[in-house]
């Protein structure tokens, strides 16, 4: 497939995208959007604001060239020359081809933010929200550029897990799409696209799933908090982390159709028994919260989230290692 004019514009460098809200995603998104190759504008209502993110972005680009996670040439240094800030939206978005709007979760803002966005786009520019939750619809729907609008949602830090959730709303130009697409795997993430708008779109149903059963199983006294973390951490987690559950099956017995004569029925039953959704709430509640600040004191979630960041680090240089591994073995396949 061709790139779109969009996406060869900015592999001139002279592509534009602008970044709405410069909190934690804005900043990630600010460093993400200048590694792939573009000039970031970041706005806010905010001087103050901007500044502190500018320091941020710095930091972390700094950090990411460290940890080998830039591209080859590039230097954070230089790359935060190519971020600016301003607290005038008619000139942030002054010749944007892409703006990625970073407000808190909240509809109603998000339709102010929406309608201010609309009047200042021109016919050809994206409008992209990074909501976890909220359907597109329900805050393009009276907007003359309703066709441009999408959600690209994060997951966070979306600096180390390149996932990004394309959600469309029915009204939404399918090339909109397409080059949502094009301008997210240009710059290393990883989009996966709603065929249609969903409550929870697609990562948080995968999740809110697993995290239900998770609940019930302690609730009904099955298993303790720690050991759900540890079936986790230390089982369906390590292949989950490149592989889905789709693969998982594929491989687990000679192919899916295999996999589902197998153990669909048994899969069936579990599920059936499993019964409805549970409060998150009460007794359990108040159990799992004592396990989890026993573990880790809320005095020291920063430090846990570093720890964190630091492993998903790691794990995303193994993986461009091995991808680049792959690449080249295949590259000299075809010689």
């Amino acid at each position: 497939m061709a790139e779109s004019p969009a996406v060869k514009k900015a592999r001139t460098d002279a592509g534009k995208v602008t970044v709405i809200g410069s909190g934690l995603i804005g900043r990630c998104w600010a460093s993400l959007f200048v590694r792939g190759g573009y000039t970031v504008i970041l706005y806010d209502i905010s001087d103050e604001q901007l500044q502190g993110a500018l320091v941020s972005i710095g930091k972390q680009l700094v950090q990411l060239e460290g940890e080998g996670l830039l591209r080859a040439g590039q230097t954070g240094e230089e790359l935060l020359k190519s971020v600016s800030v301003s607290s005038n939206l008619s000139e942030a978005m002054e010749g944007a081809i892409y703006v990625q709007e970073c407000v808190p979760e909240n509809v109603d803002l998000k339709k102010k933010v929406f309608e201010q966005l609309d009047a200042l786009a021109d016919d050809e520019v994206i409008l992209a929200s990074s909501t976890s939750c909220i359907m597109p619809s329900l805050f393009t729907a009276d907007l003359k550029h309703k066709t441009q609008c999408i959600v690209a949602h994060p997951i966070n830090p979306p600096q180390y897990i390149p996932l990004v959730e394309v959600i469309p709303a029915s009204w939404t130009d399918p090339a909109i799409v397409t080059t949502t697409v094009e301008i997210l795997k240009g710059i290393g993430q990883a989009p996966v696209v709603a065929k249609k708008e969903i409550n929870g779109f697609i990562v948080n149903r995968l999740q809110y799933a697993l995290i239900m059963e998770a609940w019930r199983l302690v609730e009904d006294g099955v298993v303790s908090p720690e050991d759900v973390d540890t079936a986790i951490s230390h089982g369906l987690g390590l292949r989950y982390s490149f592989m889905g559950p789709f693969e998982t099956m594929h491989l687990n017995a000679t192919g899916m159709q295999d996999y589902c004569q197998k153990y669909g029925e048994n899969i069936v039953n579990v599920c059936e028994s499993q019964g409805s959704p549970r409060p998150l709430a009460g007794d359990t509640l108040g159990l799992v919260s004592e396990v989890m600040e026993r573990r880790i004191p809320l005095e020291l979630l920063g430090a846990r989230r570093s720890w964190r960041d630091e492993r998903l680090a790691a794990l995303a240089i193994h993986t461009r290692g091995m991808q680049e591994k792959e690449n080249t073995s295949s590259s000299n396949s075809d010689v």
